[in-house]
């Protein structure tokens, strides 16, 4: 079945590719382990100067790439430029930090004193093929800030990318392909979902990381399970923003706006929940309103356009039918709620929708549970710091979180007790090569960039050498 790449502002093909038959597949392994064998004894040196010539040249290609993600799933232009950007800095982050971050750990001699060795140390070395299955919603980070580390760390890399972005997920096949690497080092699998199974029971994978919906988490971690290999899972969010008497109102509100439409609302990490203390409730419900209606939403490729499309239409459809079903149960639309009337004609086969500001949420909704994958937004109202807390973690997931409070006894509270695997204060959810990324609950488990991401799939390999003969 083709794999077609699809203009979500228009409804316009631009191109089809078929997938991958099973020769194929088998093929793109071989070349894998062939060159893990080769490429798992090179230096940190060599795998450093792969990784700067593949910055060297995204950074050259920004315009291009930001633009063909633009076209594939309809994020602004500026916000596509931007994660081109993004990406350049995390290739070189690692390509600079991998030495140390993955040097041999001595321990202290005097804890290995009884272990009768003479030496001992722990190595971290490459396992082997890691297959990515990674999202549309950023197409171009996702892949990098798991393909920069593992290919520091001497592993080879299979992407099978989300099949909306084809023209993506051959872009980045090139670059690796055009900075150097080894032929097999870095491929794209053209394939469809049924396909990944088969692929991460091949004996040739060591390991599967996956970044998408919680369903298709599920499927993969089981299969990886029942294969016992090594999976990193990073799946939804509905992330809490929370809004203390002590915030800067003005910032919070600005923050919060674009906390909730970044990547066209399209995003695990976009805060979604905004949890208002009642003394502050009435002003930030009005301006955050006033600021969500007052958004420009239209072609992506226009520099002033601030939202763009649904990657999809059945993603479009989704957002709907929770709005509505929200709005059946009571749900007060403080804005949006609808298509955006009065597109371009151009446009009108393409999946917006309006910016949506929603409040008096209760449980009976669906929307107070299940995550909100657009422009659309949920505004409680809470007495004190316990029901803000109760609150922030009424949700099954747990990836990130947004606190604005500058009381330092309120920080500590919400580090202690808030369900999400970061904690952000006075400012917005962001993925920093140099910062562990992750969540908890039913938001996966393992973490992506900083230290911790590189040793996922790293074998942590004791070294002791006994004493040496009398």
């Amino acid at each position: 079945m083709p794999i077609a790449s699809v203009n979500p502002a228009t409804g316009e093909t631009l191109e089809t590719f078929e997938a991958l038959d099973d020769a194929a597949i088998e093929l793109c392994l071989s070349r894998a382990e062939s060159a893990f064998r080769q490429y798992r004894t090179t230096d940190f040196e060599q795998r450093a100067a792969l990784v700067h010539r593949a910055a060297d040249l995204l950074e050259a290609d920004q315009e291009a790439v930001a633009r063909t993600m633009t076209e594939e799933m309809g994020k602004p232009l500026a916000a596509a430029r931007a994660e081109a950007a993004k990406c350049v800095k995390a290739l070189r982050w690692y390509a600079d930090q991998a030495p140390a971050l993955l040097a041999d750990e001595l321990p202290r001699r005097e804890d290995v004193a009884d272990a009768g060795a003479s030496d001992a140390y722990v190595r971290y070395r490459p396992i082997g093929a890691v297959l990515a299955v990674m999202p549309w919603n950023f197409p171009f980070w996702q892949v990098i800030r798991f393909a920069a580390p593992a290919l520091m760390a001497g592993n080879v890399c299979l992407l099978k990318h989300a099949s909306n972005v084809p023209r993506t997920a051959v872009a980045l096949e090139d670059l690796f392909r055009r900075a150097g690497f080894p032929e097999g080092c870095f491929q794209t699998l053209l394939i469809g979902s049924a396909a990944v199974e088969g692929v991460i029971r091949d004996r040739r994978v060591a390991a599967v990381t996956l970044t998408g919906s919680e369903p298709a988490g599920r499927a993969v971690a089981a299969t990886a399970a029942d294969e016992v290999k090594k999976a990193v899972l990073e799946l939804g969010g509905s992330d809490p923003f929370v809004v203390m008497p002590s915030a800067d109102l003005a910032a919070a509100v600005a923050t919060a706006v674009r906390a909730r439409v970044q990547n066209n609302g399209q995003s695990c990490i976009a805060a979604k929940r905004f949890i208002v203390h009642e003394e502050v409730y009435e002003p930030f419900l009005t301006a955050f309103t006033e600021a969500m209606r007052a958004l420009k939403v239209g072609d992506p490729m226009a520099e002033d356009t601030e939202v763009g499309p649904l990657a999809s239409e059945q993603g479009r459809t989704d957002l709907e039918e929770l709005v509505e079903d929200a709005r059946a149960h009571g749900a007060g639309v403080e804005c949006g709620g609808r298509r955006p009337p009065g597109l371009d004609p151009a446009l009108a086969a393409g999946w917006f929708y309006e910016p949506t500001v929603l409040s008096g949420i209760t449980p009976r909704m669906r929307v107070h549970l299940e995550e909100t994958f657009g422009p659309v937004a949920t505004v409680y109202r809470v007495a004190d710091l316990d029901e803000a807390v109760e609150r922030a973690n009424d949700s099954p997931f747990g990836l990130s979180s947004n606190v604005w409070t500058t009381d330092g006894a309120e920080q500590q509270r919400f580090v202690r007790d808030i369900e999400a695997g970061g904690v952000f204060f006075n400012g917005m959810t962001a993925s920093h090569p140099a910062l562990p990324f992750g969540g908890v609950k039913r938001s996966g488990f393992g973490r992506e960039l900083s230290g911790h991401g590189i040793k996922e799939f790293c074998n942590i390999t004791t070294v002791w050498i006994g004493p040496p003969a009398s």
